[in-house]
């Protein structure tokens, strides 16, 4: 065989098993790039992300422009590894390169519409849906990043800020405008305004806007569209949304018609006149009636239409095209409800607007300040630079003394104490300086020295000395300062002056509680006027309620006067400034009622807390029919919380503690004096929901840790200088002054004003049968040893018949005979089982009072 032939028979076969094996080629076929799914969302992805890219070196570029531009000038001298490390643009060398060109040499701040051109390409490539009508979007895109460069190259071009601020405007704008400035000076302004009002008239069309705006009354009472042209197979325009189909040819009877509703996925077909005498009736009324309907709307669109006939074929009468709407909409009955309910809410609301509370008072005049003594402070200084520097020499020295070096001293001076702020030397141990308080007392000579070791967040150890001269803080100073004047706390309370003279405002209702404690005399009552006053000043009648539990009957006496405004009471109630103690424990399990009829309100609403749900009944968006109403906050004011403990024990102990836990949602807010301030009157169960705490002056440190958990208010120095924890830190003020005189002119000028026909009812509160049938005890059936039992019990606070039994050597009928009597004094809690029974009184006084009430003696 020749190799010519070999060569032949080999080429042949080449040719067929390329003929069989399929070709591998590269072309790019541009419809299946943008109509595969997976390619477009690929490009579609790269589009939006480069726009974003863009975005951001445009932003970075403002920012750390002219930092970069000395790299890009010399990017080619360099490699791009250490331009790189010395660009300072979010995206490297290449976000500064392209911000360079757009930015500065071309369109300035403009430039930053640019991107979003990709942004909204690349959105509808890979996800289907403009954002925006890209062509429309793009070109308002270019005339605006052309617009605002020739305006920021006007302003950088009069205010000569060619050297700092050409990037604002770019090369485009720039140039521009100096070639505009040479032919009208600063006129050239008004070419500027011009091409943009050219541009909004043009392309927004305002002439046809404003026609079809002043048109648009007439179009919407047309609804007969007075001889169509169906013949030429066209509609008029002003029929919406509907489109006309009509096929001709030459029958004489109607034909089918196919309507095309944009409204609908489907094509509706309207089926030809089934009966003649139909036929005639309907062609005597003019018109035929189809109702053109949707299976997966509501909406049921009624389409009347004429009868399409051959050219040339004579009609009876004259047809019209009629066109109905209908937007009667088909919804389930509760749906139906609830959507009715809404409509006639939506309607009230604008008919008369947001409910007002304050409009049941309109004539309300909150209280002036010209109320509150103008007390000009001392004009003598406060603290002289002679105390500041032989306060710091003694400081120095005293430490010096025990080997503690300090490099650094500063003092800042408060109303009652100076703080000195030292930073000791490396090595000093912190508690070396703790345990030199008393040390320094006594070299200074003074008393209610503190030391702070370390400060919060300071890095310094702060010693706080007690000014010779105290600057009183007065009640108007406090509460004219701007800062209460604008303040948007829910319940704003003025607690005083810190260290550094600012005032410090606090909100109750954020607090939620607040728990107050401070020896006699110490500034305790005049801190609950303050806070009273407070919150008169700035609230409404309509918005908050007082609940002042006063066992001392003397001290919140004052507010009587606002009865009809601000106080509120039990139903039949005689004073609503509460003084007995029984009448407490009916005000407090009251209080208890409210709150849970407060959170039925909140469940029904659909809300969280108090604010939420006053918020939806301004907009009437609930139903007084229903049982709503505005509820305002209601803040209960305690001022001696030993005597009540004293007197009623776990009475009153769980409904306090049972508010504190639950009542900050609904508005119910406690502030809670006492000034004993141990664990006997501030049980466990009452400190653990008094988040916030403040003390004034205490007897001993064991006080202080009872009330803050920390040492410090037994150091302060009395007359309003007291301490508040909160949130973990706890900040020293000076508490501002009021005077009695103060709060009466303020009440009477309140009081003086209309008001509400009563006081605001708490909910009735009925006391359990129990208490009514221990006043009916017969004693002279108890047993002889009855009261030994009772201190015994009181002594050992443990409620258990055994320990009768063991202590008295008594039997265990006698025994159990005594507890009964004990439980139905109230001495004891009823049977617990295997547990012992709870002891309602915490010492031998309270006892004896309680027996001396029951008629036992012994």
């Amino acid at each position: 065989m020749s190799v010519n032939k070999l060569r032949g028979n080999t080429q042949r076969t080449r040719t067929e098993e390329e003929s069989v094996r399929p070709r591998f080629r590269l072309s790019l076929d541009w419809d299946s790039i943008f109509s595969s799914p997976k390619s477009t969302l690929a490009w579609g992805i790269f589009f939006l992300l480069s726009g974003i890219i863009l975005e951001i070196s445009f932003i970075s570029y403002i920012v750390t422009g002219l930092a970069d531009q000395s790299i890009v000038d010399t990017l080619g001298q360099e490699s791009i590894r250490d331009a790189g490390r010395q660009t300072r643009n979010f995206l490297g060398v290449l976000g500064a390169t392209f911000s360079h060109i757009f930015v500065y040499r071309w369109f300035g701040v403009g430039a930053l519409l640019l991107p979003f051109v990709p942004i909204l390409a690349g959105w509808k490539i890979a996800f289907g849906k403009e954002l925006l009508p890209l062509t429309r979007a793009t070109q308002e895109v270019i005339f605006y990043t052309l617009w605002v460069s020739l305006l920021m190259g006007y302003i950088v071009l009069m205010s000569n800020t060619e050297n700092t601020m050409s990037f604002a405007s770019g090369g485009f704008g720039y140039m521009v405008n100096v070639w505009l400035f040479d032919w009208l000076k600063w006129g050239s302004i008004i070419p500027i305004f011009f091409a943009l009002f050219v541009f909004a008239v043009y392309f927004y069309d305002a002439k046809t806007l404003i026609e079809n705006w002043q048109r648009k009354p007439e179009k919407e009472e047309e609804t007969v569209v007075e001889e169509p042209e169906i013949f030429n197979n066209q509609v008029n325009s002003d029929i919406p949304e509907v489109e006309m189909e009509v096929e001709k040819q030459p029958v004489k009877e109607p034909e089918y018609v196919s309507v095309v509703n944009d409204t609908y996925d489907d094509d509706v077909i309207i089926p030809p006149f089934v009966a003649e005498p139909e036929k005639e009736e309907k062609q005597q009324n003019g018109v035929h009636v189809l109702e053109v309907l949707n299976k997966d709307e509501f909406v049921k669109p009624n389409v009347i239409l004429s009868p399409v006939v051959a050219p040339g074929a004579a009609v009876a009468t004259d047809l019209e095209l009629e066109l109905e709407v209908s937007s009667e909409t088909i919804l389930p009955k509760e749906v139906r409800e609830v959507v009715d309910d809404e409509d006639v809410n939506a309607s009230i609301l604008r008919e008369f607007g947001q409910y007002d509370p304050m409009l049941d008072l309109p004539s309300y005049q909150f209280p002036t300040y010209n109320l509150l003594s103008d007390v000009i402070d001392n004009q003598h200084e406060k603290v002289t630079q002679e105390e500041l520097e032989s306060n710091k020499t003694k400081i120095v020295e005293t430490l010096g003394s025990y080997g503690i070096n300090i490099s650094k001293i500063k003092a800042t001076i408060g109303p009652t104490v100076t703080l000195y702020e030292i930073i000791p030397e490396a090595g000093v141990r912190i508690s070396k300086i703790k345990n030199l308080e008393g040390d320094i007392a006594l070299s200074l000579a003074a008393l209610g020295i503190r030391i702070i070791a370390p400060m919060p967040g300071r890095g310094t150890i702060g010693i706080e000395v007690p000014n010779k001269n105290r600057e009183t803080v007065f009640i108007r100073s406090v509460l004219m300062n701007e800062r209460f004047q604008k303040s948007t706390y829910d319940l704003p309370i003025v607690l005083g002056k810190t260290i550094s003279n600012e005032i410090h405002i606090a909100d109750l209702a954020k607090m939620p509680h607040l728990l107050m404690a401070g020896a006699t005399g110490q500034g305790k009552s005049v801190g609950l006027n303050v806070i009273l006053a407070s919150l008169i000043y700035k609230k409404h009648p309509a918005e908050l309620k007082f609940v002042l539990v006063d066992p001392k009957k003397v001290e919140l006496t004052l507010f009587n006067k606002l009865e009809r405004h601000f106080l509120a009471k039990l139903p039949n109630a005689d004073e609503a400034i509460i003084t007995d103690t029984k009448k407490v424990i009916f005000t407090l399990n009251s209080l208890c009622i409210e709150m849970d009829s407060r959170y039925d309100l909140l469940k029904e609403a659909s809300v969280r807390n108090l604010k939420e749900y006053n918020t939806k009944f301004a907009q009437r968006r609930l139903s007084p029919e229903k049982g709503h109403k505005f509820l305002p906050y209601i803040v209960l004011v305690i001022d001696e919380l030993a005597d009540l403990m004293m007197t009623a024990g776990k009475e009153v102990e769980t409904p306090i503690a049972r508010l504190a836990q639950l009542a900050r949602a609904v508005g119910i807010h406690l502030v809670v004096a006492t000034q004993r301030p141990s664990v006997k009157v501030i049980t466990g169960l009452i400190k653990a929901n008094f988040p916030a705490r403040l003390s004034f002056r205490v007897t001993s440190s064991i006080d202080s840790r009872t009330i803050l958990d920390m040492g410090g208010a037994e150091q302060l120095v009395g007359q309003g200088d007291m301490l508040l924890a909160i949130n973990s830190e706890v900040i020293r003020l000076q508490c501002p002054f009021i005077d009695t005189r103060e709060i009466e002119d303020v009440c009477e000028f309140i009081g003086g004003q209309r008001g509400y026909d009563e006081a605001y009812a708490l909910p009735e509160y009925e006391g359990d049968e129990s208490s009514e049938s221990r006043s009916e005890v017969n004693t002279d059936d108890f047993d002889q040893l009855l009261p030994e039992a009772a201190r015994l019990i009181i002594t050992h606070q443990q409620g258990s018949t055994s320990l009768i039994q063991r202590k008295m050597k008594l039997g265990y009928n006698r025994a159990g005979r005594i507890m009964d009597q004990l439980e139905l004094i109230g001495v004891v809690g009823p049977f617990t089982g295997s547990k012992a029974r709870d002891v309602m009184f915490h010492d031998l006084s309270q006892l004896d009072d309680h027996m001396r009430s029951m008629g036992i003696s012994g």
